[in-house]
């Protein structure tokens, strides 16, 4: 016979345990019984946020689990395999891995919302686009160095078309 738990019985359990692991966590790094603690901060919040929003089926906790991820990701990647490449190259590292963690936001809504997200893809989108142009060298850095003039330009006719357009 299995015990289903109600959601706000379910809700307390998983808040309760991600308090008690992130609680432990923190007592070992005061008790120096963990070498470099630090790295264990993000991580370990990422998988509480995203073990929490699975077990409860709630997206909004999803989305701070999926940015944590990907700083996670991006903040590994440019302390150890990265760590002695170039400062655009491990920029450009560090966007792409955190794109990622835009992207299983995308993904875990499918199985956690009514419909799909495709929001977290924007950013994502953005961030991925940013990181590649950063590792084409020369040639991405002067398409960015356009962008960066042209992106202004287009908030400020978006801008005076919704103005103009809420006067008709």
């Amino acid at each position: 016979m299995t015990t289903r738990l109600n959601p706000t019985t379910r809700n307390s359990l998983v808040a309760g345990l991600a308090l008690i692991v992130f609680g432990v966590l923190m007592l070992l790094g005061q008790l120096e019984l963990l070498g470099r603690l630090e790295l264990l901060i993000v991580p370990t919040l990422a998988v509480i946020f995203l073990a929490w929003g699975l077990i409860t089926h709630t997206f909004g906790l999803v989305i701070p689990g999926g940015i944590l991820a990907g700083i996670a990701l991006a903040s590994y990647l440019i302390e150890q395999p990265f760590a002695t490449a170039s400062e655009p190259t491990r920029g450009a590292i560090f966007l792409l891995a955190f794109s990622t963690g835009w992207v299983l936001i995308a993904l875990l809504s499918l199985f956690l919302s009514a419909r799909f997200q495709w929001w977290p893809l924007v950013p994502a989108g953005v961030m991925g686009a940013i990181g590649a142009l950063l590792l084409a060298g020369e040639a991405g850095l002067g398409i960015l160095r356009v962008l960066g003039y042209v992106w202004p330009l287009i908030l400020i006719a978006v801008g005076v078309w919704i103005i103009l357009r809420r006067r008709q």
